[in-house]
């Protein structure tokens, strides 16, 4: 099983996914990958997110994983789907047991020093950092990484195209997640990888 570290080092970003209807699911992990992102977290904010975890886990080189998991229910359902690894808003004992029962890679929001201890209790080194910007922004994650040295992170939560690097920067930041790439209604094939080849070419 690949390690959740892994998945963080794929790309610089991982595209956090809210799609509507899976005739684009395909399209839209086609056009990522293309782009030079293969980690996608298509988020179960809709009715329709399992089907379209199983369509763009058929698409080659895509590393899919399941989003606003909340609980052991919606994780087996996404692993049943095709997820490889599990992103979650919060962090609690239920989902971290559940994960690490399913051998499945689990990405916990954290988003204070209690959210980051208890994880580490749990076994855990890397986490969210949600809402990224509502929670402070850099300012609050360079505090929160000083007294957690082991601790890595993946911003999520009001980053942009234009702000991406900056998060990339710090030294606890192995990747951040953006919503940007993919705009609600019919994608835009060509844009969607556009937009991907310049969020994969993001360095600090």
């Amino acid at each position: 099983m690949a390690q959740i570290e892994d998945i963080m080092t794929i790309a610089p970003v991982i595209p956090v996914l809210v799609i509507h209807d899976p005739a684009h699911a395909r399209p839209v992990a086609e056009a990522l990958v293309a782009g030079g992102l293969r980690a996608l977290e298509v988020t179960l904010r809709t009715e329709c997110a399992l089907e379209v975890i199983a369509e763009m886990a058929k698409v080659e080189g895509a590393v899919v994983g399941a989003g606003t998991v909340l609980n052991g229910d919606d994780l087996k359902s996404s692993v049943d789907a095709g997820a490889r690894f599990i992103v979650s808003p919060g962090l609690t004992t239920d989902v971290a047991r559940a994960a690490s029962a399913a051998d499945v890679p689990l990405l916990p929001g954290t988003a204070n020093a209690s959210d980051i201890m208890r994880g580490l209790d749990l076994g855990l080194t890397h986490f969210k950092f949600f809402p990224a910007t509502a929670a402070g922004g850099i300012p609050a994650l360079k505090a929160l990484s000083a007294p957690f040295g082991r601790a890595r992170f993946c911003p999520t939560g009001g980053i942009r195209q234009d702000t991406a690097s900056e998060w990339l920067g710090l030294p606890s930041v192995l990747c951040v997640g953006g919503s940007w790439l993919v705009p609600a209604g019919t994608p835009d094939v060509a844009a969607i990888t556009q937009r991907a080849r310049e969020a994969a070419a993001l360095t600090a």
